[in-house]
């Protein structure tokens, strides 16, 4: 087995036009694998250089390191009714850094007069705003990180209009690019900065909107033995994935953006639009929220993959049942089509190829399940005055899995996890007040209580049959309550 590096591999090297923060799977199986298509494809002629979004090392860029940055993403799944498998050797990755071990080399990419776009997936956590030292090299938020890294690209080139660049932001939240935009501009107004710099954000760069897809489930740990002999080199980055994409690219200036980065030129799925409302609204509640919450139900119910999730007649149940009643009806747009999109989407869960693990959707919930089923919770109520019960469910079902006594051990920011446990500190057994404590305690950007009245009593209420009954009863018992005569056969 041969090693994965430059040794084994002669590889173009292109110009450094892209900067990426996020070294993580999903990046590496969908936009890196779309760029390094487009090299091959000769619709693009980038490398890019990946750097650690909090800029610290970790296992992830080590690894890249030791690879040259070099990887295969694994893609399965049936088509045209037929199981198909396609490994793609990823080449475009010419650089791959921590800039707190190396901070001239970060800026050595941010000054380049090559760099024209920045592409991140920071999570739900990282466009943020946050009191923040912009004037340092390394600020502590992402947007604080993208603030200073402008204003020295500003600086370094005389405010040159032509240095600007185009930001594709792949975090799952509402209106991502400009949010961002939002949120650097407030920093460069209260650290004080030029107002031709302000300008020179507005005027000189484009802030796209996106929306992506594509389900990756990430390190085949469990078949990387058989896939390492299938590939013939000896690869610690493999990244799996589905073999559907889609990337909706939104911008008033969308046609440049098309006109610089034509992906679908290279026969990928990528979209370019002035905007991705419509477009996001039915994808992030539907695929994401339908993850978001479903973890927190199955994991205490024993699953561990999202197949097994949806093989659980309970779990399936809740799922579609939310879907019709709850998350379908809000959405703008024809029922037919979306009904349509939704089933479509659903599909892709019963994937046999994609081991989906429970535990890695389950990364930051708290800030997911924000930005994915807090949006159908509230538009319910503002409709039509009534609790989108089934989303308020999942929501208990999240804090149960957060609860000090839960086995779960969560992957989520230490300072929110501190605050749930004070709140169950402070309220003992009573279920509703952990609730509005919680929701309360600005984990969140909106207090749900103040939006949704009673969400705190309701959820309070789902919690106390979770903690006091069990995930598999309770389950059972809301199915019931809520019209559905049925009983899973694990009660």
């Amino acid at each position: 087995m041969k090693k994965l590096d430059n040794s084994s591999i002669e590889r173009a090297r292109r110009p450094v036009r892209v900067l990426q923060f996020g070294e993580g799977n999903f990046l590496r199986a969908f936009a890196d694998w779309m760029i390094d298509i487009a090299n091959r494809k000769g619709v693009t002629d980038t490398d890019v250089a990946v750097v650690s979004p909090r800029f610290k090392e970790n296992r992830g860029i080590k690894t890249l390191q030791n690879q040259d940055g070099l990887y295969h993403v694994w893609l399965e799944g049936i088509d045209n009714g037929q199981p198909l498998s396609r490994p793609h050797l990823v080449e475009c990755i010419a650089d791959a850094f921590s800039p707190a071990a190396d901070f001239n080399r970060y800026e050595s990419h941010i000054l380049s007069p090559d760099l024209r776009f920045v592409i991140s997936n920071t999570t739900e956590a990282g466009i943020r705003y946050e009191e923040d030292d912009v004037m340092s090299p390394t600020p502590a938020t992402f947007p604080g990180k993208v603030t200073s890294m402008l204003y020295r690209r500003f600086r370094h080139f005389n405010g040159d209009p032509s240095k600007g660049l185009i930001f594709l932001c792949c975090e799952l939240i509402e209106d991502n690019g400009s949010t961002l935009k939002e949120y650097v501009l407030r920093h460069a107004k209260e650290a004080g900065l030029a107002e031709g710099f302000s300008n020179w954000v507005k005027e000189a760069n484009i802030f796209c909107d996106t929306l992506v897809d594509r389900i990756v489930p990430g390190f085949p740990s469990d078949s990387i033995t058989e896939i390492k002999e299938k590939l013939g080199y000896d690869d610690d980055m493999v990244v799996k994935g589905e073999l559907f994409h889609v990337w909706a690219i939104g911008s008033d200036r969308h046609d440049q953006v098309h006109n610089e980065f034509p992906l679908d030129k290279a026969g990928l799925n990528v979209l370019f639009m002035d905007s991705i409302k419509a477009f996001r609204d039915k994808k992030v509640r539907i695929l994401n929220g339908s993850h978001t919450g479903m973890v927190p139900i199955a994991l205490q119910l024993g699953c561990e993959t999202v197949l097994d999730a949806f093989g659980h007649p309970a779990v399936n149940r809740f799922i579609n049942t939310m879907m019709t009643r709850e998350v379908l009806p809000v959405i703008e747009g024809d029922p037919e089509e979306l009904r349509r999109f939704a089933d479509g989407i659903l599909e892709r869960f019963y994937n046999p190829y994609m081991r989906h693990m429970l535990k890695s959707i389950a990364l930051n919930s708290l800030s997911k399940w924000e930005a994915r089923n807090f949006p159908t919770v509230r538009d319910q109520w503002e409709k039509n005055g009534t609790p989108a019960e089934f989303e308020i469910f999942t929501f208990a079902a999240l804090m149960a899995l957060y609860a000090p006594c839960s086995s779960f051990s969560p992957d989520d920011d230490k300072a929110y996890l501190s605050k749930i446990n004070e709140a169950w500190q402070k309220h003992p057994g009573d279920y509703a007040a952990i609730i509005k404590d919680i929701t309360g305690s600005g984990i969140f950007t909106v207090d749900f209580e103040s939006i949704v009245p009673g969400f705190s009593s309701k959820a309070g209420e789902y919690l106390g049959m979770i903690m006091n009954d069990g995930m598999s009863k309770a389950l059972d018992d809301f199915l019931v309550s809520h019209g559905e005569k049925y009983v899973s056969p694990e009660s």
